[in-house]
Formats: structure tokens, C-alpha cells, sequence
């Protein structure tokens, strides 16, 4: 027996606002069919002595060391801003300010 009927799948699409032909009712339902059936053979399996696991295989710590390497000085930094003021990169409003 399908685990989703034509009619379910006309349900849905009206939930999620699709329009959907009468061509599309008849493959979605196959296909969300298969899904379903995918996932039930998934909780049928026996996994008592299976840990849960958030990754295949075991991870470390993946990231490089900080390392301090040479880098632009501010003035080198500012040196193609349009508009630098203070040490900073000045830029147009776009915010009213708050009152």
C-alpha cells in the first residue's frame, strides 16, 4: 500500500501554494512514495550498539595555527580609499540617524 496518496499530495500542494497538474499529482505521489519507504527501511534498523556519531570518521583539529605574518600598515591600507578620514575608510550614510 503507498505510504502518500494522489490526493494527500493535492493536499499538500495547496498547503505550500504550488500548482500542480494532474500529470504532476500522479508522479509526485510515486515519488514521494519511494522517499517515505526510504526512510522507514532507515528506522528499521537495529542500532543498539551502534554509538550515535556526528561525522564517519574521526575528526581533529582541522584548523592551522595562528601565525603572525607581515600585513599592511594603515596608512598602506587607506592609501586607495576614495575619502580616508582619521584612519578610517569614510563611506556615504545610507542610515537617518536615530532620534
Amino acid at each position: 500500500m503507498a505510504a502518500i496518496s494522489r490526493d494527500e499530495v493535492a493536499h499538500l500542494a495547496r498547503l505550500a501554494r504550488l500548482a500542480v497538474t494532474e500529470q504532476e499529482l500522479d508522479l509526485f505521489a510515486g515519488q514521494l512514495d519511494s522517499i517515505l519507504q526510504a526512510v522507514a527501511r532507515v528506522g528499521e534498523v537495529v542500532a543498539d550498539d551502534i554509538p550515535p556519531t556526528s561525522h564517519s570518521v574521526p575528526l581533529v583539529n582541522v584548523l592551522r595555527d595562528d601565525v603572525e605574518a607581515p600585513c599592511l600598515t594603515p596608512a598602506e591600507a587607506l592609501a586607495g580609499a576614495p575619502d580616508p578620514f582619521e584612519g578610517r575608510f569614510r563611506v556615504p550614510q545610507i542610515l537617518a540617524e536615530e532620534e
